[in-house]
Parts: structure tokens; sequence; C-alpha cells
């Protein structure tokens, strides 16, 4: 099962993705984005054996595809809404996902906690129907929980009044690194991938869409790419490079997102010191919280905002921060404080809004993706979600082969594609551990044998990691690193900050460039600072 790592099969340096981009070739597909779905597009059609480009503004998963609440998962919400087809989906996809990338992902129990005497078996008869939705894909089975059996599973909850719980199985993985191994694979199949590099408009020939010019962001080169089919796959900013095809066919383009913001604080574990997550199915709001240990922290969350400003770092409001720590402080003993908030972090949803959806109430829109293909043959995909990226990378060229933009080959390839790094051995245990060289997989011993192995800069964190993230992992910068190779931004946006002038260092060493410093402590200080009234 193992996805072998070869060095020569890969470009080195910064300078080899460039030069071969510059190679005046046609390729079968350019992906415009690298979050999870445009990643995925590109890995599919690469394994498909299609001469694959995707290009990427920023890093690799810099937008919503780093700022998941790290759940593999069918959706509990959706059955309640009676959405059976997308979690029947969903759940195939978790498993598929577990099994692919096993060093990034692993089963997780949750457990919902009863206040009141019908709330137990009323959740946990929907969830045995979601045990039935799994099937043989199942990672354990649904428990009715007494009080003390759920005080064991969840050792600080709130105990008075508590009548008892429900236990049930989903999934948690690493969004960034699972990126990131999209990204590698797709490269090891023959994909040319290259992050921090903008397209600027489509080129058309007859009408049609012919390619691209993009723009590296580094050094202001400009390229030419010819591609028999574009894919739009840039998430919330979707509607950005469709009205500029509108503007080359001279119509006018009705946008296709209402974006929604969640934000998520992480705490020490202390708070929730257990590898069970809290899970509150129905808060004073209507919505969902979370209380989910993560490589040794609990992150707390998540809002559901309708935004409008699409920045690529996103600022919590005060509103949503008092409304997670308010409900926190509901089911948690010991409820943490302003102080104790570790690291604030923001991610747009690309949620899609139909003709007569009220955009100003996102938890209505459809989280289902949507895949378009304008006139002049640009294919625009957004919504959905991380653990259907690989079904909505099959569902995107399916669209492009059916509009005869590529031709056709046979779906499936991914199924069983383990990712770079994949084990033999599934890690059900670590993601609650600081991350280490388990997140590497197979290729740990090649990390180890890295000068710097035995120089923590942090918990589980060594030189070596910053060292073969500049090397092996397409990192540019101090942010690359800490934010997506290493997830300490995330995590302790302080102790970040901290190391940030070593991995600096490090970096300049290895590619001897700037790593933006400065800027890096700026995104630090503010995923550090708690918004105030």
């Amino acid at each position: 099962m193992n996805a072998e790592f070869s060095e020569s099969s890969l470009p080195t340096t910064r300078a080899d993705l460039l030069a071969q981009l510059a190679q005046p070739i046609e390729y079968d597909l350019a992906v415009v984005g690298g979050g999870a779905t445009g990643l995925g597009v590109a890995l599919d059609a690469a394994a498909r054996g299609f001469k694959v480009v995707l290009l990427e503004s920023h890093d690799f998963a810099k937008g919503t595809s780093s700022r998941a609440t790290k759940l593999v998962h069918g959706g509990v919400r959706y059955l309640a809404q009676g959405n059976i087809s997308l979690v029947r989906e969903a759940l195939h996809e978790r498993t598929t996902l577990l099994k692919n990338a096993p060093h990034l992902a692993r089963p997780l129990a949750f457990v919902m906690p009863s206040y009141k005497l019908w709330e137990t078996p009323f959740y946990g008869v929907g969830l045995k129907m979601y045990d039935a939705l799994a099937g043989e894909a199942g990672l354990g089975a649904t428990e009715f929980l007494g009080r003390m059996d759920t005080m064991r599973c969840l050792p600080t909850v709130q105990s008075d009044g508590l009548k008892g719980g429900v236990k049930y199985w989903d999934g948690q993985f690493d969004d960034a690194r699972l990126a990131l191994a999209l990204a590698r694979t797709a490269a090891l199949k023959g994909a040319l991938v290259v992050n921090y590099c903008e397209v600027k408009r489509l080129n058309y020939e007859n009408g049609r869409v012919c390619g691209l010019t993009a723009e590296d962001v580094e050094s202001g080169q400009t390229f030419q790419v010819r591609a028999r089919c574009v894919v739009n796959a840039t998430g919330v900013w979707v509607d950005a490079l469709r009205e500029k095809d509108g503007e080359a066919q001279g119509k006018p383009v009705k946008p296709m997102v209402a974006p929604s913001q969640g934000v998520h604080i992480v705490v020490d574990r202390e708070f929730l010191p257990t590898d069970h997550a809290l899970m509150v199915p129905k808060t004073a709001d209507g919505r969902v919280l979370f209380a989910v240990p993560w490589l040794g922290k609990v992150i707390l969350g998540t809002t559901d905002t309708p935004k409008n400003q699409l920045d690529y770092e996103p600022q919590a409001l005060q509103k949503e921060v008092a409304f997670i720590l308010g409900e926190s402080a509901r089911y948690l003993r010991r409820a943490p404080k302003a102080a104790d908030v570790r690291s604030i972090w923001v991610g747009l949803r690309p949620l899609v809004k139909h003709q007569d959806d009220d955009a100003g109430n996102t938890k209505k829109i459809s989280r289902e993706h949507t895949v378009l293909v304008s006139k002049s043959g640009l294919v625009t995909v957004t919504g959905g979600k991380w653990t259907t990226y690989r079904a909505m990378a099959e569902d995107v060229l399916q669209q492009c082969m059916d509009a005869a933009l590529l031709p056709k080959r046979a779906g499936g390839v991914t199924v069983h594609l383990p990712v770079v790094g994949a084990t033999s051995k599934p890690m059900r245990e670590g993601m609650n551990d600081p991350q280490g060289l388990h997140s590497y997989g197979s290729e740990a011993p090649l990390v180890a044998a890295l000068p710097g192995a035995e120089v923590e800069l942090a918990p589980g964190l060594t030189e070596a990691m910053v060292r073969f993230a500049a090397r092996h992992e397409y990192a540019r910068s101090v942010e690359d690193v800490l934010a997506r190779r290493a997830r300490l931004l995330f995590l302790d946006a302080a102790l970040a900050a901290r190391i940030a002038p070593r991995v600096a260092e490090i970096l300049r060493e290895e590619l001897g460039i700037d790593p933006k410093l400065d800027s890096f402590l700026a995104i630090a200080q503010q995923y550090a600072t708690v918004p105030q009234p």
C-alpha cells in the first residue's frame, strides 16, 4: 500500500517548476485553484493519464482547505435534514479517505451528552440510522451511554443535569497536510503543480477558452498556458474568474457563491483531556458545536456567519468568539476564557447560492457542490466539503467529458490510490499528540535523515522538518511551514511567533529567498488576539 517517494520523479526546485511551465506545450487540463477541490481534480485527471497543470495564486490550501474542523464525516446534520444521498456518498468517501491517507486520517469517537431524558433515544435512533447507511464502511457501532459512562468518555463534561449520552464514530484528519499530499501525489502521476502562480486572465480562440495567462508571484514572470479544458476550482473566489469569462463573452454572470464564515478557537487539552470529541447537535441558535481533540489541543467551533468580504485572512467577530465560549461554558465544567485561547482561525465556506436562496441565512444554503460549464467552455466547480473531494473530482471530470472538453476515460482510478506517505498500518492514535513524524508516514525516515533531526523547535517540530518542507513540500515562506506543513500557527499562535525567526533562518539557507518573516508575525498576532467588544 505504500506510496513511495521518489526524489528524482519530481521537480526539485522552483526554477525547475517554472521552466517546465514555460514549455510551449498544450495541456489536456488546466486547473485554477490549489485547495481540496482543485487538487482532487488534478490528481484524478493525472491518474487517468491526462496531461495536467494546476496553478495556485497563494500556497496550497491557503484558504478554506486548511481551516476545516478537521473532520472526515458523513454529515449527521444532513441526515437530520433528510439528505440521505449526500450522507451515503460522504460515508463512502470517508472510508476511502481513511484507507488512502491512514497517516493523516483516523477514526474518532464522538459523544453527544444528554441533559433531557428524550435526547438519548432521539439522537441515538438517528445515529443508528447513520450506522445502517454506513454499512460495512462503519467505523464503530453507536452506543447508548449512561451518566457515568458519558462522564468517563468526557471527563470534564458539565455533570449537573446530565442524563446520559450517545457515542458514535466519524473520522478526523489533517486538512492542510492532506492537501499537500494530494499535490505531491498528483505530481508523481505527472501533473505540474505550482503554487504562488496567479492566473491573470483566460485566453480565447473563436470564443472558446483555450488556456490562460499566469504570473509567478515571486518574480513577475508571465506564462502562456494552452489547455483543451480549464477548470475554475477557486472555492469562494470562483465568481471572480466567472466574471472575467462573462466579460469576454459580453454577458454578465450571476454570482453562485454566498460565502459563510466559520470560526474556530483552540485551547489546551486540559479543557477536554480525552480522545473522545464532544458534539452538541443543536446549540442555542440551532447550530452544531464541536469540542474536538486535535494534535494535543482542543478545537472549539464553529460559527456560520454570512460574509461578503472575501479576505484570505478573515477575522473573527467578537460575537462569534463570545458565542463559542458561551456555548462551551454550558457543556464543560471548566469553561475556557478569552485568556485561555491559543489560536483563533477563520475559514470561508463556498456555499452554493441558488436563485431563490436567502443569502442572509447561510445555514440553509446548499453544502453540496455544483459544476457549471459556460458557453466558452470554462468549467466551474464550487461548494461541497473536504470529505467528498474525491467524488467531486470524478463529477467534474465527467462533466468535462460530457461537454467534449476532454476525451472519455474510465473513472474510479483514485478509489484505491494511496497518497504520498501512506503506510500499510493505519495510525489510529497520534492525532491528539503534538504533531510529529507520524504525519509523514512512510517518508518519516527521509525526514529523520536530514540535518537538524535532533533539534526540536517546538513540540513535534524539528529543524529537519523545516528543511524537508523547503526541499520536497513546495514551502516558500515561514507561513507555509508553520501554518500548513506543520500546524503550529493553528495550535499555538504565540509559540509559532517565537520560533518563526529560526524557521526563517533555515528557509534562507535552503531557498536563498526572503521567507517573509514580518508578514508571518503579523498573521500570528491576528491568530493570537481575541477580539474585544
